[in-house]
């Protein structure tokens, strides 16, 4: 607060010529102390104040003479951006009960009276009071004030909340009755603080201090300031206990006769035990820090510990000899901040056997892996005979790509994730002419941007730094006469996408850092589970490739809506498991059919495939039961039981319901999961963003506008 913040605005002014009659009846008027008097040129030269009025009566002079003689020439003047706090020091030293306040030009712009100054003590006052209230219920800690009888004067709102009393109910009372447990009377009656007193209320551990107030050196009252220490002490307590546990984890991992290593997210030793650091004649202090590989030769900890992925009992050649040794991830809140690493030194006769039988077995699987390799003169793609597909929407599109594969023309296949568009690609590969020359995938979400143009078009010897000498073959030239599979085209960059264009159009293109043009004649199929006119209107896909590419499209349905197709799948998955883990009888319950049949299968054909691959691993023999399926399918319905029936006489209106039940509840828990985020709910789903809009405004109208 400044001194223009409580001047008076509000004055009349005299000049020196001004009679003195002039001036007695502007003091009537404005009932102020004293009238400003300024010169021609408006600057200030005095005051005629009523003490003046009141010399000049007593002297009898005639009231028609000007004032000029008579004037105050040094009046009390004051800067109006004085701070409130010399403005008051001013009012307390001035003999006089006005003050002129003036700019920077010395003109007049207010007074400042008396009772300006009252009425600036009240209101600095009140702000002050609003402050400190504000200032006192946004602490964490409670204040309760007592004046000097002891009654209560004020109480703050974590107060009111720790003790779960209303301040109105409070005030006056006396606190050895509403508050027992608060002891104010050693500070009230020795004006002492104290500090650190435990009370207990509520179940809650509070400490108190006590602070005595002192007005003029007269105790007013007094205040306890108190905090809930309940959840220290409780967090103190667990401290104490990890603590013990460590100091039994030290322990354990001393008198272990393994060595023992553990390493951050960068392979930075944290912690090993004696047994590690007496194999490698080091101290303990030694190997903290230091990098594993380092310390250890060959050693994949620092894999480990950025990859998340178990290696068990190992064989590892460390110092000429081979070791068994186990490597596990250390994951947080599902991220991984560490490993593990688990060294065997006991090396008894029947491990050494082990290790040199696993290092013999070793060798054999490589040369065998090598030998197949050699006979592998092409992998075998699928046909449209072992498509599993019984449903009339699957056939009808397996006919269109029949026919489709005949031609040339380039074909866009279309849908979710995990429904097969790779597997129908390769299929109408062997349906056209070109099914002798090579059929090719690449997938342009899975190569860095730096790397995809050389591995489509390929690079000429000596293209850029780190290139090979002999140059590269692109994609495109080795797949020449063949096809070629464009998987997650959505994601292809920009500027390559100008270049494929060019392709398309021309079947030509020149490798990175060459100069001649090749010329190939490959068939472009082009898949993608993302909406291509989104990323149009985005910017994100050129609009003129997008009509190249789509000449013959091809949507593939997601699981759900082709029912007919889930069991004859599952049947084939789960004879394809039985092979690979040696499972001869096994089936599913009728049970697990109902619950497969009815489930929404978000992730398609290729979840459908995990979630049979896991109830093989589950179910040793027998039956696959409810039980040995992932906890999403079991849930799927909540707890509405369903009819045994149910997976023979599914009406049309009962199958559209759950079908649409199920939509809106994907994409609500995908709502949810991403904060809101519509782009990353779409991506979680593996729908196009504007399928996702159309849903959400479906579920709002069927809510009657209610937002999720």
């Amino acid at each position: 607060m400044r001194l223009k913040d409580i001047m008076t605005t509000s004055y009349a002014v005299l000049r020196s010529q001004d009679s003195i009659r002039k001036a007695v009846a502007l003091l009537r008027a404005t009932r102020l102390d004293g009238i400003p008097v300024l010169e021609e040129d408006e600057k200030l030269i005095g005051v005629f104040s009523r003490s003046n009025l009141y010399d000049l009566l007593l002297k009898g002079i005639d009231l028609d003479k000007t004032i000029n003689p008579y004037i105050t020439r040094t009046p009390v003047v004051a800067d109006m951006d004085m701070p409130y706090g010399k403005v008051s020091e001013m009012v307390k030293k001035s003999p006089v009960g006005m003050g002129v306040v003036v700019g920077e030009d010395y003109e007049v712009v207010g007074l400042l009276t008396k009772a300006d100054m009252i009425m600036a003590l009240f209101k600095r006052e009140q702000i002050l009071n609003t402050e400190l209230r504000a200032m006192y219920d946004t602490m964490h800690s409670g204040v309760v004030s007592v004046n000097h009888n002891g009654l209560i004067s004020f109480t703050n709102r974590a107060a009111e909340e720790m003790l779960h009393l209303c301040a109105d109910a409070l005030l006056g009372q006396p606190v050895e009755k509403a508050l027992p447990f608060l002891d104010f009377a050693p500070s009230l009656k020795h004006s002492q603080i104290i500090k650190g007193r435990r009370c207990f209320i509520n179940g809650k551990t509070l400490i108190v201090n006590y602070i005595p107030l002192d007005e003029h050196e007269n105790l007013s009252g007094c205040m306890a300031v108190f905090q809930d220490i309940t959840d220290f002490e409780q967090v103190a307590q667990e401290l104490e206990s990890v603590k013990s546990l460590n100091r039994t984890l030290d322990t354990v991992l001393q008198i272990a006769y393994d060595g023992v290593v553990v390493v951050d997210r960068d392979g930075k030793i944290t912690l090993v035990n004696d047994t590690f650091s007496r194999f490698f004649n080091r101290a303990r202090h030694e190997l903290l820090g230091r990098d594993i590989q380092e310390i250890v030769e060959n050693s994949r900890l620092h894999i480990v510990a950025r990859t998340g992925v178990a290696e068990l009992n190992d064989i590892q050649a460390i110092r000429g000899r081979s070791y068994v040794v186990s490597r596990l991830p250390i994951i947080k809140e599902n991220q991984v901040i560490g490993a593990v690493g688990k060294l065997s030194l006991g090396q008894p006769e029947e491990l050494k056997q082990l290790a040199e039988r696993l290092e013999s077995m070793g060798s054999q699987l490589s040369y065998y892996r090598n030998e197949l390799d050699k006979m592998r003169k092409k992998p075998s793609l699928c046909r449209f005979e072992e498509i599993i597909a019984v449903s009339s929407q699957m056939q009808e599109i397996q006919d269109e790509a029949r026919q489709a594969a005949r031609g040339r023309s380039s074909i866009l296949l279309l849908g979710e994730s995990g429904t097969g568009k790779d597997l129908l690609a390769q299929a109408i590969h062997m349906e056209s002419s070109r099914r002798n020359m090579p059929f090719l995938k690449i997938n342009c979400a899975a190569i860095p941007e730096s790397l995809l143009e050389s591995e489509l078009f390929g690079y000429a010897p000596g293209a850029f730094t780190g290139a090979h000498k002999k140059g590269k073959l692109g994609r495109f030239e080795m797949a020449n006469e063949g096809t070629i599979l464009l998987d997650e085209i959505g994601d292809m960059p920009l500027p390559l996408q100008v270049k494929l264009l060019r392709v398309l159009e021309e079947m030509a293109f020149e490798p990175i850092g060459a100069t001649n043009t090749v010329n190939v004649d490959v068939r472009i199929l082009a898949a993608t589970n993302q909406d291509l006119n989104e990323l149009i209107k985005d910017g994100r896909f050129r609009e003129d490739l997008y009509y190249r590419l789509q000449v013959i499209p091809i949507r593939v349905l997601p699981l759900r809506q082709r029912k007919e197709d889930i069991l004859p799948l599952a049947y084939h998955f789960l004879d394809k498991y039985r092979l690979v883990f040696g499972q001869k009888f096994l089936d599913f319950s009728e049970r697990a059919l109902i619950l497969l049949e009815n489930y929404y299968w978000p992730g398609n054909v290729r979840e459908l495939e995990n979630v049979v691959e896991r109830a093989v691993n589950f179910a040793n023999e027998g039956l696959i039961e409810e039980k040995h399926l992932p906890s999403a399918v079991q849930q799927f319905f909540g707890s509405t039981p369903i009819k045994q029936d149910s997976v023979y006489n599914l009406g049309p209106e009962y199958y559209r319901q759950r079908v649409s039940e199920a939509e809106n509840q994907a994409v609500k828990t995908a709502v949810q999961a991403t904060g809101g985020n519509k782009k990353k709910a779409a991506e979680l789903l593996g729908i196009s963003r504007s399928w996702l809009y159309i849903k959400l405004k479906e579920m709002e109208a069927s809510s009657g506008g209610t937002e999720l």
